[in-house]
């Protein structure tokens, strides 16, 4: 099918997905810094927790970052019962919802994925390694007291590390440049390019806190279910998808981010959203969408 059909099919939820990251983007980072005196906020909004990847050092930032957070509380030896309950009561609530509506670092990926309609396919064993990292990150902050993936973080040195070079914070700051921080600006550069060229790679295959969020998609209570029997296999889905999945080979896949493309692209409307088993979001029915043959 053309994909200027798909886009009219998918038009209207991928405005509103839109206008909600862009609200969620707008609201999380609507601190507006003093630059005579420059200051990151400090306010108790901070002690909050952003509903996504977005870095504690951001200027502009008014909510803290759930895994800067959850490393912080390792380092000082606390247990980190609101990072992980807020992350627990997303998880089971959404699943990683909040990764394809609300997250800004996220949001980031996909504009910068427009630049391009070029389009790099990556095998999908290497979303495998967003599990690897969270295993070797919480040990490694525990015995290291660094935080260490903020260290490393893309979206730290985008939202964070560039706005401060900018600022009179960074005449103070300059003279501690290392090797680490040239080495955090080149990861920021060699994900800015893989945003051109691949679809949501972060998210994909490094975010932890996509992980985390991800182990919870098949038990949430918000879930995906789709009629297997009739699916004609087209591919649409994964045509439309940010995360590049098949929805009728796992209709909750781990990397699944609920963006409703897939449900409004399906030629068959097999795909509906459901909340404990009743259904949220049903397909249309069959005359409101054109037919697809199979070999599409």
């Amino acid at each position: 099918m053309h994909r200027n059909r798909i886009a009219e099919r998918t038009k209207k939820v991928s405005v509103s997905r839109r206008v909600i990251q862009i609200l969620s983007t707008l609201g999380i980072n609507s601190y507006i810094p003093d630059f005579q005196k420059f200051s990151i906020y400090q306010g108790p909004i901070k002690g909050l927790c952003a509903p996504g990847l977005n870095c504690y050092a951001c200027p502009f930032a008014r909510t803290s970052c759930p895994i800067g957070s959850l490393q912080h509380f390792i380092v000082i030896r606390q247990f980190p019962r609101y990072v992980l309950g807020y992350i627990g009561a997303v998880g089971v609530l959404f699943g990683r919802a909040f990764c394809g509506w609300l997250c800004p670092f996220g949001f980031l990926q996909e504009l910068l994925k427009k630049l391009s309609k070029f389009r790099v396919k990556v095998s999908k064993a290497w979303g495998n390694l967003k599990y690897l990292l969270l295993a070797i990150m919480i040990p490694a902050v525990f015995f290291t007291y660094e935080p260490l993936f903020c260290k490393l973080c893309p979206a730290g040195t985008i939202e964070g590390a560039l706005p401060i070079m900018l600022s009179p914070l960074w005449s103070d700051l300059s003279s501690l440049i290392s090797y680490r921080f040239v080495v955090k600006i080149l990861i920021a550069v060699l994900f800015v390019v893989l945003f051109v060229v691949i679809r949501r790679p972060f998210c994909r295959f490094v975010c932890p806190l996509g992980a985390i969020w991800g182990f919870f998609n098949k038990m949430s209570v918000f879930r995906f279910s789709i009629q297997s029997e009739d699916c004609i296999k087209c591919d649409l889905c994964q045509e439309v998808c940010p995360m590049d999945i098949r929805i009728y080979e796992d209709p909750n896949h781990y990397d699944c981010i609920r963006c409703l493309k897939c449900v409004y692209a399906c030629p068959k409307n097999l795909i509906r959203l459901e909340a404990l088993g009743a259904p949220v979001i049903k397909p249309g029915s069959s005359k409101e969408r054109p037919r697809v043959s199979p070999q599409l």
